[in-house]
């Protein structure tokens, strides 16, 4: 099969989408209401017991009721959790137990797992979420974006984008148990044939997270002609997508040497209101707190064309709790906890080791490739439509509204 010269002679035209690439596709969850995630677990109970004492009208107006959910909208259960599907408006136990989720690219929250509560949960992704799944989240096309493309994470994603259009999510397997790869029928052959038998579906994905940018027609993956950059791809995507799962799935969690990691230099305070960067000292300065060092490209570290380490802070810095303020998204902590400011050292470490992981991607980013062309040649372009919707469950209870059960 001849090899084309890929995105320098035919642009981005003659590079696989990610879209054809991992076909099955699930839109970001839409929760309908902000007060479900939160950066820790003590305020979302916490709105939740504020929810369940309130009675009538009061009730209706903290819930916050949409179109597609209210205190008396009938709903199935979240694929494997145990909470009630009695109508809400009933609802008087305790909070369930919040879930963890990537909110977004590199800011892990948590959740409130109740279908209830949640206008568009999207459930194809939460019967496919367990302990051999990873998600490939793109995060939405933004002109002139230097960013990442897209991140992979072990939680279950929310697909929230910074700026711009939503991307999508994909799950690397459709069904769970890390069964049926998430692959264009008959690309894993391809490149089985080109680069040995080695290559595996987690290959793959480690070969599009080194790989995968932007364009105005969606993610693009070039795919290598070259057996010799495939495996040098892969390598390094293995290492990138150690670096994003932050020790999920028995990986060794992120550290920088030791005279380069990030340390407190002066104690974050108990509300500190503004973020600022002294570029001469490599100082993040929380208030009058002080993390150091912390290089610049941490700091500049964006996506969408916004700064991660900004936007992590813009959405834990209002700590001033319920005084003056109404609704359940009032209730935050009061003062900054200290769990906050060690999740911000190793989004600092994770942040800073990915900038210096870039060179290495763009190193590989020129060579012969595999064009669509070549994809259709061997029959694994275009994707039968089958592929693109998700697997189905036919031995698998859920419970429907009110405790009923349904066959999947």
């Amino acid at each position: 099969m001849a090899a084309r010269a890929g995105a320098g002679a035919g642009g981005d035209d003659d590079i696989p989408l990610l879209d054809d690439l991992m076909p099955w596709s699930v839109r970001p969850l839409r929760t309908g209401r902000p007060w479900v995630t939160a950066p820790d677990t003590a305020s979302l109970k916490a709105r939740w017991a504020r929810l369940v004492r309130a009675e009538g009208a009061e009730r209706e107006r903290l819930f916050g009721p949409t179109r597609s959910r209210g205190p008396r909208t009938p709903v199935t259960a979240l694929p494997g959790q145990s909470t009630s599907t009695a109508r809400f408006a009933r609802e008087s136990g305790p909070c369930p137990e919040p879930v963890r989720i990537l909110h977004g690219p590199f800011d892990e929250q948590w959740l409130i797992p109740d279908h209830r509560l949640i206008d568009a949960a999207r459930p194809e992704l939460w019967r496919v979420a367990d302990g051999h799944q990873l998600f490939a989240v793109e995060h939405g096309y933004v002109p002139q974006d230097t960013g990442p493309a897209l991140s992979v994470t072990a939680l279950l994603p929310d697909g929230h984008s910074p700026a711009g259009r939503p991307g999508r999510i994909r799950p690397l397997y459709r069904r769970p148990g890390g069964m049926e790869p998430n692959l264009a029928p008959g690309l894993l052959g391809l490149l089985r044939a080109r680069h040995g038998d080695a290559v595996t579906a987690e290959s793959v994905l480690a070969w599009i997270v080194t790989a995968a940018r932007h364009s105005p027609a969606g993610c693009v993956v070039p795919l290598p002609a070259d057996t010799a950059r495939w495996w040098d791809g892969v390598e390094l995507g293995r290492e990138l997508l150690r670096l994003q799962l932050r020790g999920a799935r028995g990986g060794e969690r992120p550290r920088l040497p030791g005279g380069r990691r990030p340390y407190v230099r002066a104690a974050v305070p108990a509300a500190p209101g503004t973020l600022e960067y002294d570029p001469d000292d490599e100082a993040l300065l929380l208030g009058t707190g002080r993390i150091s060092p912390v290089p610049a490209g941490a700091w500049e570290f964006r996506v969408g064309g916004v700064r991660m380490l900004e936007l992590w802070f813009e959405r834990r810095a209002s700590t001033d709790g319920a005084d003056g303020a109404d609704g359940l998204e009032a209730i935050r902590p009061r003062d900054w906890p200290r769990e906050w400011t060690s999740e911000l050292l190793e989004l600092i470490t994770v942040l800073t080791l990915l900038t210096e992981l870039r060179p290495r991607q763009q190193a590989l980013a020129d060579g012969p490739q595999l064009a669509t062309g070549d994809l259709r040649t061997a029959g694994v372009l275009p994707v039968a439509a089958t592929a693109r919707r998700p697997a189905s469950v036919l031995d698998h209870q859920e419970e429907g509204p009110d405790g009923q059960f349904a066959l999947l």
